[in-house]
């Protein structure tokens, strides 16, 4: 497989890319409904409320944080998670926009 040339994108493209890539998968997404509900938490509440292990949860957890969906504080021995908001405004108004878009085209395509 060839190498992505991500300079031939705009920033945008591929912040939202990024985002995206790391919500697709159905434990991240668990995790992300889970820090709507509870606002913070630390990394052994929610492996309470999932079915995985501490490592796998960690390694998901790690994967939102490095794409910027999610932030973690250390507090004593454990991490405080939350919702990064300013890249959920970034995937809202990506889709809002592609929304928008598909409902002005001309209805008969496709």
């Amino acid at each position: 497989m060839g190498a992505t040339k991500t300079d031939e994108y705009t920033e945008s493209q591929i912040l939202v890319a990024t985002l995206a890539k790391a919500i697709g998968h159905p434990a991240r997404v668990a995790i992300i409904e889970y820090l709507m509900k509870v606002d913070s938490c630390i990394c052994g509440d929610i492996v309470d409320v999932l079915p995985l292990a501490q490592p796998t949860v960690s390694r998901h957890l790690k994967e939102l944080k490095n794409a910027g969906l999610i932030r973690g504080n250390v507090i004593g021995n454990s991490i405080c998670y939350c919702i990064d908001k300013n890249a959920v405004d970034t995937l809202q108004t990506y889709f809002a926009g592609l929304i928008h878009t598909i409902s002005i085209k001309d209805k008969t395509c496709c």
